[in-house]
């Protein structure tokens, strides 16, 4: 078994762990991996997930050796996705990436906890995740680009949404090496940890995120990745017909446990 999954409450910690290899991506482990989320996903008592590379090394990209023994006329035919792109993402409407659950459009937020390499298909892995965690030596880079192989799971999408479009260019042109210093600098990820400390910090980040009311916690993350491409106006009318049906069945009810005394003076559950 290269995939596990450990539960605490609402937290479940997902582990790819094939460390001889530094968790590069072979076809099992990626299809291991996309049914462990889609698990997690429709589980009604999971509420964030930890995306985790056990032994050092959070993913070093897809698998070379099972690339270079693909000899159809065709390569990855299975993989092909419909021109309509699916609507859901869900796993019922495209089929899953090279890499496992690259496709797949959660309701609930997962975490990135990077140590070690996370490139090539392993950095695409990372962005897929809505927050990284990484350790002081983990590393990110596009260095697919030294084997002529594209980014096909998500790279040339995400990227720019994280870094902009300038960034996103330096980083898949060059194929360099990019430090966790530098990730967070560019906004390519969110904490800086000392080593070991990944797993932890982000366990820790999903159960205070997990202690938060979860519809309006998930209805607010949904219109964040709604707005991409669109105006103003649309986004804003997206955003209210998204939230309004929250409010009523969430909202109203903890403004009342506000005004009863709960979470006044800045008391809250996210320290």
């Amino acid at each position: 078994m290269t995939v596990r999954i450990e539960k605490s409450g609402p937290v479940w910690t997902v582990i790819h762990s094939r460390p001889e290899a530094r968790n590069a991506m072979d076809p099992e482990s990626a299809a291991a991996l996309y049914d462990g989320f889609l698990e997690f996903e429709n589980d009604d008592d999971a509420a964030v997930a930890v995306f985790w590379g056990e032994g050092g090394a959070f993913c070093a990209g897809w698998d070379l050796k099972h690339a270079a023994a693909l000899d159809e006329p065709e390569p990855l035919a299975e993989l092909s996705m419909p021109r309509d792109g699916g609507q859901h993402g869900n796993g019922g409407d495209i089929p899953m990436g090279a890499m496992g659950p690259s496709r797949l459009e959660l309701d609930k937020p997962i975490i990135a906890a990077v140590a070690g390499p996370a490139v090539a298909g392993g950095m695409e892995l990372a962005m897929w995740a809505d927050i990284r965690v990484m350790e002081e030596s983990a590393y990110m880079g596009v260095y697919c680009r030294r084997w002529g192989i594209p980014l096909i799971d998500g790279g040339t999408v995400r990227l720019p949404r994280l870094v902009g479009e300038g960034r996103a260019l330096d980083l898949i042109l060059t194929g360099r090496q990019v430090t966790a210093d530098e990730c967070k600098q560019i906004g390519l990820c969110e904490y800086v940890v000392p080593d070991g400390d990944a797993r932890h910090r982000a366990e820790e980040l999903a159960h205070q995120i997990a202690a938060f009311p979860q519809l309006c916690a998930r209805a607010d993350r949904r219109s964040v990745k709604a707005q991409h491409g669109l105006n103003i106006r649309d986004a804003l009318v997206q955003e209210w017909f998204n939230s309004r049906p929250v409010l009523e069945a969430e909202g109203i009810a903890g403004a009342g446990r506000f005004s009863s005394g709960d979470g006044r003076h800045g008391d809250g559950t996210l320290k």
